[in-house]
């Protein structure tokens, strides 16, 4: 993926976007430093990123002036991300079929949309805040994502899903709408949850023309006109939803409306919705946690990992109780480091950990994804933070393992420097999307002292160093038990002993597997349990089978 940079100040970058994306390739990224660049974008059949090269927000492309969108996108696969984009009387922001990847951004135009995308187009967008406009997004034809997106300032409505647009509206905050907060019409079918839809001059939602939108877990609130309307013709469904200090009825349904209303009873206190309470508006399930903790409880050894696991999810829990309870809480990395040698249970932990964090409702799924550096590292430029981006994106929601993460930081070689774009990749990516992943990486202790120097924000991202020490004898002996028990076997008495002092004595070096050496001493004796078992002259029985004696150990270990 090749970056080409945009400054007005630098020798050397591009000095406008338009000059950028004349050479620039399929794929490419365009790092725009901070300023005002007074300009108007096409983006035809083309895969490209904008990006700020700063803080988000440090941006701004003006095209007021330009007689056109600020940005038209067409047929193409566009992300924005960190921008101001200002518009005059046409869309600040327009997508016509292709996709669109909007985050972190601030909108505004005058009498248009802030965000249009229509004719089969798909948008993600993710705080992006439309802060003045006739309309705020506006999706027609179109489907896609708004989540923890913001309107405000609108002079009419604030988002419009029309012509079977079938977008998904999640913890969006939409006020100070002239006229409604959500239009619904011409068969449009939008997914509505956990959005907070107040201070409107008409109606909070108005549902028209056969469509059937799907409401739940939402709050409308002092609005002028009714909370929720429903027309002639139109279905679709009302869950979980509170609907107060609107015109009444606060749910108005015509005559030949039939959705399904399962609105909420008004209830004290402000229920947690929309882009200020995304932060703390998860579900926790305390006796998954439990079930989980105990699981991590029964793995062998690992005292102080175990303690240090508990510390974190002590926090979380804590810091959700302080929201319950109104009080501030500082932002926080589930960013994770594990030292140590290998086989000591570092992918294990890594796995309930991921399921934590899903139980507590810090993840949205738990899935864990193991890669290793050849899953990050490219074979030629610009080919390895392609690869890092599309790994990390198919991790969001879950838990991004990334084993012997030292590896790409050694030197020597153009490989090297591969491997340094991977880190640098990571690091950007673990900042933005912070609450949407959880990054661990393992390896030896001492190479990973090497790793966290080769990027100079690298270890500010990661919230704590777990270490995994080598498994005692007498714990590697309760490994064997337990990985015989759960195979159906069984050790002949004296048989623990006799381990326990081959364990004591076996060189304890970096090459040491701990729970991979249990393993393969038991892979060992198994193997020459079939042998003996062989040359007894007759059938054994079943205890034969399943048990393992002193001699299938010194076999083994001969």
């Amino acid at each position: 993926m090749r970056t080409l940079t945009v400054s007005t100040q630098r020798a050397g970058a591009y000095p406008t976007i338009r000059d950028a994306l004349e050479v620039a390739p399929d794929g490419a990224t365009i790092s725009i430093e901070a300023g005002v660049y007074p300009e108007s974008v096409r983006l035809a059949r083309q895969r490209v990123s904008l990006v700020a090269a700063g803080e988000a927000g440090s941006v701004t492309i003006d095209g007021s002036g330009a007689g056109a969108p600020t940005i038209a996108c067409s047929g193409a696969e566009v992300t924005l991300r960190g921008l101001v984009v200002a518009g005059g009387d046409y869309p600040a922001v327009e997508a016509t079929g292709g996709r669109l990847t909007i985050e972190k951004c601030e909108v505004r135009t005058g009498y248009a949309a802030g965000v249009q995308v229509v004719d089969g187009a798909v948008v993600d967008a993710t705080d992006v805040k439309v802060l003045g406009g006739q309309h705020g997004f506006v999706l027609s034809d179109a489907g896609g994502v708004l989540d923890t997106c913001e309107v405000r300032g609108i002079s009419d409505d604030g988002i419009i899903v029309r012509l079977g647009a079938n977008p998904t509206i999640r913890n969006c905050t939409v006020a100070d709408c002239g006229y409604r907060g959500v239009y619904v019409y011409q068969g449009g079918r939008p997914t509505i949850e956990k959005c907070d839809i107040s201070t409107t001059g008409d109606a909070g939602i108005v549902v028209a023309h056969q469509s059937a939108p799907q409401i739940s877990a939402t709050w409308v609130h002092d609005t002028r006109g009714v909370g929720i309307s429903f027309g002639p013709g139109c279905g679709g469904l009302v869950e979980t939803t509170r609907v107060e200090q609107t015109a009444q009825p606060g749910i108005d349904v015509a005559e030949g409306a039939n959705p399904t209303i399962r609105a909420e009873e008004p209830t004290a206190g402000q229920p947690r919705v929309g882009v200020q309470a995304v932060s703390g508006a998860t579900t926790q399930d305390t006796e998954k946690v439990e079930k989980l903790l105990a699981e991590l409880d029964s793995m062998i050894g690992l005292a102080g990992v175990k303690a240090e696991v508990r510390a974190l999810i002590d926090e979380i829990q804590v810091n959700e109780w302080r929201r319950s309870a109104g009080l501030a809480v500082g932002g926080a990395s589930h960013h994770l480091i594990f030292t140590g040698a290998p086989g000591t249970g570092k992918t294990t932990v890594a796995r309930i950990y991921g399921q934590l964090l899903k139980a507590l409702g810090v993840l949205p799924n738990g899935q864990f994804k193991e890669v290793s550096r050849r899953d990050l590292v490219g074979q030629y430029i610009g080919h390895t933070a392609e690869k890092t981006t599309k790994v990390f994106e198919e991790a969001m929601g879950g838990v991004l393992f990334i084993d012997e993460a030292y590896t790409l930081s050694r030197a020597g070689g153009a490989s090297a420097d591969f491997g340094q774009e991977a880190i640098d990749t990571l690091v950007k990516l673990m900042e933005d999307h912070r609450d949407q992943v959880a990054v661990i990486v393992a390896g030896y202790t001492d190479e990973m002292l090497t790793f966290l120097d080769a990027n100079s924000g690298l270890a500010s991202r990661f919230a704590k160093t777990l270490e995994f020490e080598n498994y005692a004898p007498d714990e590697l002996v309760l490994i064997v038990n337990r990985i015989a028990r759960n195979d159906d076997y069984l050790l002949a008495p004296g048989l623990g002993d006799a381990l326990l002092e081959w364990f004591g004595q076996i060189e304890r070096d970096r090459n040491f597997g701990n729970a991979r050496e249990a393993r393969k001493l038991l892979e060992g004796m198994r193997k020459a349990q079939s042998g003996r078992l062989r040359s007894l002259g007759r059938m054994p029985d079943r205890d034969d089978l399943r048990t393992l004696v002193l001699d299938d150990l010194l076999v083994a270990t001969r």
